[in-house]
């Protein structure tokens, strides 16, 4: 079927259950960002691949929700599917919830399935609509009736990793755990999301692209832990190394059978990472305690393991780029290099080094006017040819058995702009500022947003997407609970979490400038004031100098990318032959 032809059909099914509007997000039972192929439902329904978005059909209208970083991607994604782009106003809210409100009338009825739809959107959809009189039903899965040749659940094999990689044994991890649910009186806790579950279990797996997790639940008590995934994806060995550290392991499809049969007093879930059908099934005598996971709080802090493997992995992926953007600086001029054919060179030049995994996200290759899109991904149709003038956006990162890697770098092709250099020079100072911070213990994300974007914002420009994430260790990209945006998000920055700074600026139809470092937060110094925190800067590769404008910077500023860029020089020299030595000395030579 065509997207248009799917789009009647499954209109024709709302028609027969009586369903005025539905609403498709993008997620799964585990409210995932990186989707398993059976729960790109977005894509299949409407062909929009981005990773954030919310599908609502009624019967005269089909819109896409989304934010700023894919307005352009949907637009030409959509083209003559029927469904239309909605520009979201504000990240992340149910704005969609409230133009269903305007548009149907009392008595209508919006479904959705509340397998793929958080307790916390359900929650949205349902403050919303139900004071209008709308019914909202949580129970309606339009798709599957529908999707001929539906993937399966992957069944690729788990792993454990060894306490030296991990630096905590699973046994200790779940008594942090037990520790946190005693204090929120909670007699029970069901783990949903996978980075959780992966952390908590020290497991790995391929069960999503670029994320190393593997699908499960857990659910844990005071006296007994239980994992519920596929059989066929644990050996006897995993399964007796779990069951050594005290957990138990049953097929997947039976949690919903132990949540629908819980006689606890109380079960402690977390409304942004728990599906709503899950939610739903927990018999109504059960106090629900809605709260963050224990663990999203625990894995952020990273121990002195995670900290030590996490510094040598960027060194090999500071080896992995530096050959990389040497062998671009030849390449291009060579011709034959595209937007697609980089990103898998840059891969293989990753996949020489040790320990490597996969890479942690699909890589962004945005020349020209396609650095401008925050969440470019090349296809065949879109694929640039890469000539010599103009910018190259690369925001890419390893996934190795010893961390997780997460680097932006926009580098010159030739014949650059004064505008341009201005741009990139002026995001510069922003990353330096971000990353030269220091702050209170208990400072919260939107401070080092608005530290970061302060020098950008003096010359009137600005970006569109938030500042940074936090980042796993040999797990997702993308991590909570810190963020640096400028959302008032009661979560404050503590020693031992990995962040990204990644400041931006976008001139659409033109060019994009990103520069981004991962960062370590640690304690700085005390006064009568109080104890203060700043950042270590751990990501390795240079930062191209041959587009600074110099008369734009202050000192701090040249003196901090001096010494960055010379720091770099001197962690990667040993592991380069001559040519690659000499090139990178060059190349992180003191302006």
């Amino acid at each position: 079927m065509t997207h248009s032809e799917k789009l009647a059909a499954i209109r024709s099914l709302m028609k027969d259950q009586g369903v005025d509007g539905y609403i498709i997000p993008s997620s799964d039972p585990h409210i995932s960002e990186y989707l398993p192929d059976r729960y790109k439902c977005i894509a299949w329904t409407s062909g929009f691949t981005g990773s954030a978005g919310t599908l609502v059909i009624t019967q005269d209208f089909a819109g896409l929700w989304t934010d700023t970083r894919y307005f352009v991607q949907a637009n030409e994604q959509l083209a003559g599917t029927g469904f239309e782009l909605v520009k979201l106003k504000v990240q992340g809210n149910a704005e969609y919830a409230e133009w269903l409100g305007e548009k149907l009338t009392k008595g209508s009825k919006v479904a959705f399935d509340g397998n793929l739809a958080s307790l916390l959107v359900a929650q949205s959809v349902q403050q919303i609509l139900k004071p209008l009189d709308i019914i909202v039903d949580g129970h309606v899965d339009l798709l599957s009736p529908l999707w001929e040749g539906r993937p399966a659940l992957p069944t690729a094999k788990a792993y454990l990793l060894a306490d030296t990689t991990t630096g905590q044994s699973t046994a200790s991890k779940l008594a942090a755990v037990r520790n946190v649910l005693a204090k929120n009186r909670a007699q029970a806790h069901l783990i949903s999301s996978l980075d959780d579950l992966a952390w908590l279990l020290n497991i790995r797996g391929r069960d999503v692209p670029c994320n190393p997790v593997v699908l499960g639940f857990v659910y844990v008590t005071a006296d007994e832990a239980i994992l519920y995934i596929e059989p066929v994806k644990l050996d006897e060995a995993t399964r007796a190394s779990l069951q050594a550290s005290g957990v138990q392991v049953k097929p997947y499809e039976e949690v919903y059978a132990q949540v629908d049969h819980l006689t606890l007093d109380s079960i402690l879930i977390d409304p942004k990472r728990t599906c709503f059908a899950i939610y739903d099934a927990i018999p109504a005598a059960v106090n629900i305690i809605e709260k963050i996971n224990p663990s999203t709080s625990l894995k952020a802090v990273k121990n002195e393991v995670e900290i030590a493997h996490t510094r040598e992995t960027m060194i090999n992926d500071g080896v992995a780029l530096t050959k990389f953007f040497k062998w671009l600086e030849t390449a291009v001029p060579e011709g034959d290099q595209s937007e697609i054919s980089i990103a898998a060179r840059l891969q293989e030049f990753r996949e020489e080094q040790p320990g490597f995994n996969d890479i942690s996200f699909n890589t962004i290759a945005g020349y020209l006017d396609h650095g401008a899109l925050p969440h470019y991904s090349a296809t065949v149709d879109s694929n640039y040819a890469l000539k010599s003038k103009g910018l190259l956006l690369v925001d890419s990162g390893g996934q190795y058995q010893t961390g997780t890697t997460d680097i932006t770098r926009v580098v010159s092709l030739g014949e650059i702009t004064q505008q341009e250099k201005e741009d990139y020079t002026i995001v510069l100072k922003g990353t330096i500022e971000g990353s030269q911070a220091i702050f209170p213990q208990g400072s919260k994300g939107y401070q080092i947003d608005a530290i970061t974007r302060r020098p950008i914002w003096a010359t009137l420009r600005n970006y569109g997407h938030g500042t940074g994430h936090g980042v796993g260790f040999f797990l997702n990209v993308h991590e909570g609970p810190q963020t640096f945006n400028s959302a008032n998000i009661d979560v404050a920055i503590e020693v031992g979490m990995i962040s990204s700074i990644e400041p931006g600026l976008y001139r659409e139809g033109k060019h994009g400038i990103r520069i981004e470092n991962l960062v370590l937060s640690r304690n700085a110094d005390s006064s009568i004031f109080g104890d203060f925190m700043d950042f270590e800067t751990l990501t390795i590769c240079y930062i191209a100098t041959d587009l600074v404008d110099k008369t734009l910077l202050d000192q701090q500023h040249i003196n901090w990318l001096n010494q960055y860029n010379q720091w770099v020089f001197d962690q990667l020299k040993s592991r380069l032959n001559d040519d690659e030595q000499a090139w990178l000395k060059n190349k992180t030579a003191a302006i």
